[in-house]
């Protein structure tokens, strides 16, 4: 999960993302942890700190599933628990379980690519929505947007026999409205009498290249994600639910199977957020087991 105003989760070696995946019949949970945190952020394109909040951080603990249905399609869900914290400031931190995602990744393709390797396309649908009665109108220590929401993707991957790899995925989400407990509001130079807030849509886009052979994957990811509207943070105020969010992140990540316990992989990984509006500048660390059931 990223959260800088915005929160992002992904499934360790099995992610809606990646070009892989499990064999038909296969069960593989797991449990992620991510801490993350941030002092300096955009509002709208202004880079700021602000001693109301000093500095911000995330811990995410998050249980993973998948299931191979067949060699061609991948069931994925995940579910995980949110705690938030300010260092500065009179804002409580909050906690508790945010959003239960579902998806499914088809492969369309799997074919020999020149003589160098193989090239896979995959699409995906997901769905989620919010899995506890939470507040989203408290940001940035709400933990979750409160939208439901679904999205479409295509990811096109190549596989070199030497084991380096390229993976290049699209996807485009459509978020619901949102409900505040509260009559009206204000948001990008209008006020809207009411206590529902139209989200905008949201399209993102991944770059990753590494390395995968054996037991060990390397893979390094730039990802970008441009939010379809919304306003910008007024000046000195807190952000606002339906802000517009966009960020460039950059993430590393190391991936191991052990040889015993069988089928058991650990991840460790890092990201950074280099770029962004209404965005905090975050900088995660993470880690990830993830065990395939014997069957």
């Amino acid at each position: 999960m990223l959260l800088a105003f915005v929160l992002v989760t992904s499934l360790s070696a099995q992610s809606l993302d990646d070009g892989t995946l499990l064999a038909r019949r296969a069960l593989g949970v797991g449990v992620s942890y991510m801490h993350e945190d941030w002092s300096q952020y955009w509002e709208g394109t202004l880079k700021r700190s602000n001693g109301n909040v000093g500095n911000v951080s995330t811990q995410t603990a998050t249980f993973l599933s998948a299931y191979g249905v067949s060699d061609r399609l991948t069931l994925l869900a995940m579910l995980p628990y949110v705690w938030t914290d300010a260092s500065q400031g009179v804002l409580h931190s909050m906690h508790g379980v945010q959003d239960v995602t579902v998806g499914a990744k088809y492969r369309l393709l799997s074919t020999p690519f020149t003589d160098q390797g193989t090239l896979r396309a995959i699409v995906v649908a997901a769905a989620g929505m919010p899995a506890s009665d939470y507040t989203p109108d408290f940001l940035p220590l709400a933990i979750g947007l409160g939208s439901k929401r679904a999205g479409g993707r295509l990811t096109v991957n190549f596989q070199a026999h030497q084991g380096w790899f390229l993976n290049t995925s699209a996807g485009y989400t459509w978020r619901g409205k949102v409900t505040l407990e509260r009559p009206s509001y204000y948001t990008n130079g209008q006020l809207y009498l009411t206590n529902e807030v139209k989200m905008p849509n949201v399209a993102d886009y991944v770059f990753t290249a590494g390395y995968q052979k054996g037991r060990l994957c390397l893979p390094l990811s730039f990802s970008w994600q441009n939010t379809l509207g919304g306003g910008d943070i007024r000046r000195q105020d807190m952000p606002f639910v339906s802000n517009n969010i966009d960020f460039t992140r950059v993430e590393g990540m190391v991936m191991y199977t052990l040889p015993s316990p069988r089928d058991l992989s650990i991840r460790f990984g890092t990201s950074h957020v280099v770029d962004g509006r209404n965005v905090g500048q975050s900088t995660s660390f993470s880690g990830t087991l993830f065990y395939l059931l014997p069957f």
